[in-house]
């Protein structure tokens, strides 16, 4: 007879660990910028951590499809990117930048166990017919982790300082342990999977997305409206100085924007089964577009009522486009879809990010339209060869 595992214990690991994933991001930029005293130091070390993930995904998600006890599995990665964390701020100042990034980009390797690897596992944790609200309570823990992450890192160091803001980040996600390690064990055998090589398995999941005509459309949508992300983010300190008095207060944006997403996400909770997944994933991406269009005007006001529109979008999008993995990812291929999915988004906003520096030099307005465009490119790759 199975144990029991509450959904509420997966939803608060997630969280846990999530929030501890988001704060880690802007507290390595605080703390390579205090150590180095160098702009690019810092963001070398974000790149490295956010980069790398695209490498890590597809593994990671294949050894998780491989075992017979994922959450113990997911507990060895939450405990290296905690460790690798660590390792990084001990690393700051006392031996050459280079060596300090090579390790942020060893803690990247983890970082879509946070994210793919998490809610890959909830058909294990709930029925099947619980699985829409799941769906909606998981990516409301990503606009929580999302709202409060940054927010926390900022505070903790401004209050005590950067090097407090990593380590608070370490014990968030040391706190998902033992969530992580209470999860039930895989459903169904598991020995053909250790029959073939780690290679064949990866050429398997890849086959998957690409050959499932509703998975394969809604990972490029999800991706390329993340390059449209990546590019928001970027432009979120210079929309700060712009129209509302200092860069600084652009942070407030993203925290209204994960709120909105929250907001939106619990009432999709409430209603898992009124839309369509693959509709809302296409509807998501023209509510995203109207948001940038609308921050690119250049007027405060429309700034300000486009943050509830972007949240609207963003965050049924996340919820929808796990309905579409958990529907159509064959069962010994979940976890690698789950986290091979995760780094392509995150490439995907590293590489919007990347175009956003020299874009938005020219043009803030140039910029945000760019993002909004990608978004109407993402809703083009949601229609195409619909069946």
């Amino acid at each position: 007879m199975r144990k029991r595992y509450p959904l509420s214990v997966h939803v608060c690991g997630a969280v846990a660990a999530r929030t501890g994933d988001e704060m880690s991001g802007p507290a390595l930029l605080l703390a390579g910028l205090a150590a180095t005293g160098s702009t690019s130091a810092a963001s070398y070390l974000l790149a490295g951590v956010t980069i790398s993930a695209a490498v890590g995904g597809p593994v990671f998600g294949v050894l998780l499809d491989r075992s017979p006890a994922p959450g113990r599995l997911l507990a060895w990665a939450l405990t290296g990117y905690a460790a690798a964390l660590l390792a990084v701020l001990a690393s700051l100042g006392q031996v050459p930048v280079a060596v300090t990034v090579l390790i942020a980009v060893g803690a990247g390797l983890l970082g879509p166990a946070l994210s793919g690897g998490w809610t890959a596992q909830l058909p294990d944790v709930v029925a099947r017919e619980d699985l829409p609200r799941a769906h909606a309570l998981d990516a409301m823990s990503f606009s929580l982790a999302g709202l409060v992450g940054p927010a926390l890192a900022g505070t903790v160091a401004g209050l005590a300082g950067a090097s407090a803001a990593v380590v608070v980040a370490v014990g968030l996600i040391c706190l998902a342990l033992p969530s992580a390690l209470a999860l039930p064990v895989a459903r169904g055998p598991v020995r053909e999977r250790h029959a073939t090589a780690v290679a064949t398995d990866l050429a398997a999941g890849f086959r998957a997305i690409l050959r499932n005509r509703p998975l394969a459309r809604a990972t490029m949508t999800s991706v390329v409206s993340c390059a449209g992300g990546g590019l928001l983010v970027a432009c979120v300190p210079l929309l700060g100085a712009r129209d509302l008095g200092a860069a600084g207060r652009g942070a407030l944006l993203l925290s209204g924007i994960a709120a909105s997403a929250l907001a939106a996400n619990a009432v999709l909770a409430r209603h898992p089964r009124a839309l369509r997944p693959d509709t809302v994933i296409w509807g998501s991406t023209l509510v995203l577009a109207v948001g940038l269009i609308l921050a690119a005007t250049g007027r405060p006001v429309l700034l300000i009522a486009a943050v509830p529109v972007l949240g609207i979008g963003e965050g049924p999008q996340l919820t929808a486009l796990f309905a579409v993995r958990h529907r159509e990812a064959p069962g010994h291929l979940r976890g690698q879809i789950f986290t091979t999915g995760a780094s392509l988004k995150i490439t995907g906003f590293a590489l919007g990010a990347g175009i956003a520096g020299p874009i938005a030099t020219r043009s803030l307005r140039g910029a945000l339209l760019t993002a909004a465009g990608l978004q109407l490119l993402a809703a083009l790759c949601a229609c195409s060869s619909r069946v």
